[in-house]
């Protein structure tokens, strides 16, 4: 691969993870400002902008916007593992500019507003590693899915990946944030000056996204064997 094409597929992963943390962050931020927005419309709003920069960037990256995914993927085949550090690298500054943005912005416009769009809990650690893994067990499957499967609607991976990032932050975000993604919650937890959590949702997706890979991987392998295989696959 050209380090042109390199530098254009680690752009659009920088432009997506960017536009994923300042929408959705800053939907948390203007919630805590206006209480325009509630709990169901922040979700919209992950969701939203997931499934936007899906159709933007899918075609130039493969749209991660996360290093649990792109790691994910490099450990099913899909994805080269020579790339893993661009892609990571560019997925976490992106986070780490679009808060530093919207820190400035909401700092100068709104003094009051005291949270970044961290990823907190009050559960007990075992217990928040366990949401984590399985709410990203979810949202792996179903990339997964769209991405790697011919036989799934490709069109439609935007709305369901948007939908499930959606799904899992309405159940989960009053639990654990519903992070998902170790770069959405490093950007706030970095700039906020508070890493203790970061172990957690770094942990989590990690194990949550391979788990969800591995497991549609066995899944597809078992439905596209023959019939007659000894044995079967199952």
């Amino acid at each position: 691969m050209s380090s042109t094409n390199l530098l254009r597929k680690l752009a659009a992963e920088a432009v997506g993870t960017f536009a994923l943390v300042f929408v959705g962050c800053g939907a948390i931020m203007v919630d805590q400002q206006t209480g325009a927005l509630g709990h169901a419309g922040v979700c919209a709003a992950f969701g939203l902008v997931i499934m936007v920069m899906i159709a933007a960037t899918g075609h130039v990256s493969g749209a991660h916007f996360n290093p649990a995914v792109s790691v994910a993927f490099a450990s099913i085949r899909k994805f080269s593992w020579r790339e893993v550090p661009g892609y990571a690298l560019a997925q976490c500054c992106a986070s780490i500019a679009a808060v530093l943005i919207l820190n400035m912005v909401f700092a100068a416009t709104t003094p009051t507003v005291t949270t970044l769009g961290e990823t907190t809990t009050t559960l007990a650690w075992p217990t928040a590693l366990g949401v984590e893994i399985v709410l990203t067990f979810f949202l792996m499957f179903v990339i997964t899915a769209v991405a790697t499967d011919a036989r799934a609607e490709g069109e439609m991976a935007g709305v369901a990946i948007g939908g499930t990032v959606a799904m899992a932050a309405l159940m989960g975000g009053p639990l654990t944030g519903a992070s998902m993604n170790p770069a959405r919650s490093l950007g706030p937890a970095l700039i906020g000056g508070d890493l203790s959590l970061m172990g957690l949702y770094v942990i989590g997706p990690m194990i949550g996204a391979l788990l969800g890979a591995c497991t549609y991987q066995w899944i597809q392998r078992c439905d596209d064997a023959p019939a007659t295989e000894a044995g079967g696959c199952c």
